[in-house]
């Protein structure tokens, strides 16, 4: 089963995500949190974790700087990397996928959107 990393500055959104992710079918057998991009950053690093799922505006690092700098740091570039964000412009979304983002999940979602979204990254029931 998979280990997720969560990056989101909400602890309420971080637990909805998780929620709609044990709802839809998909296996996750750990959630690891960070609340910032900065935070993120170093537990993608020193964790071994699955899939990261990364929302765009947050305090210290934003989401986009989070791809950015994981990605050009050369570690763990195999990890992929799904945002979670309310930006859902089509300017928005092509910049996430040209800094390195492999999806793109908008808020409010629910867990068949998720299950939808994630079914390429993770394994379901």
């Amino acid at each position: 089963m998979a280990k997720v990393l969560i990056i989101d500055d909400s602890a309420v959104m971080r637990k909805i995500i998780q929620r709609n992710i044990m709802q839809s079918g998909l296996l996750v057998d750990e959630f690891v949190e960070a609340g910032d991009g900065r935070e993120g950053l170093e537990k993608a690093t020193t964790c071994n974790v699955d899939l990261i799922l990364c929302d765009w505006n947050m305090p210290n690092m934003t989401g986009i700087d989070f791809v950015k700098a994981l990605r050009g740091s050369g570690q763990k570039n195999n990890i992929p990397i799904v945002m979670v964000t309310t930006e859902g412009s089509d300017a928005k979304i092509e910049e996430a996928k040209n800094s390195g983002a492999n999806g793109y999940v908008t808020k409010p979602f629910t867990p068949e959107q998720l299950k939808a979204k994630l079914g390429n990254f993770l394994q379901i029931k």
